[in-house]
């Protein structure tokens, strides 16, 4: 599994123009499953985000968790996290997840995040996205 974390102050994502998710303070995680991943997989990491201290506190020391601040998530799902560009110009997408087993997974994070009491918002899986953010810091981590 990748997550590409963005800690932003707002963030959207549009579906043939049609508003399918959006936040204000939280992650923008754009979310790629590959082929030997697992729903323990999806525990883990979520438990990590959710926990994760990358909010400024009162003296501006990177010390609030998403919690902390009553952030929010917007998980976009993005296959082509598991590109592989090393030979020739086209990528290939080997180590992704089939699509069916990449959607379950995906599926199976919003719902666990979700049940932790998270507020989480998505994209639509499989669609063309049109994903707006406002990036805050920049603050940017990538998560395996």
């Amino acid at each position: 599994m990748r997550i590409v974390l963005q800690r932003v102050t707002s963030a959207s994502v549009r579906v043939d123009g049609e508003l399918t998710g959006s936040i204000g303070t939280g992650y923008l995680l754009l979310f790629g499953v590959g082929k030997e991943d697992t729903e323990a997989d999806c525990r883990r990491l979520a438990d990590k985000i959710i926990n994760l201290r990358i909010f400024s506190d009162e003296n501006d020391k990177i010390n609030l968790s998403l919690g902390d601040v009553g952030g929010e998530l917007l998980v976009v799902p993005q296959f082509t996290l598991y590109a592989d560009c090393r030979k020739g110009n086209r990528p290939n997408f080997i180590q992704a997840a089939s699509p069916d087993e990449a959607n379950r997974l995906y599926e199976y994070f919003v719902d666990y995040c979700r049940s932790k009491g998270q507020h989480t918002e998505t994209g639509m899986f499989g669609a063309d996205m049109k994903v707006e953010l406002l990036n805050d810091g920049p603050f940017t981590i990538v998560l395996e």
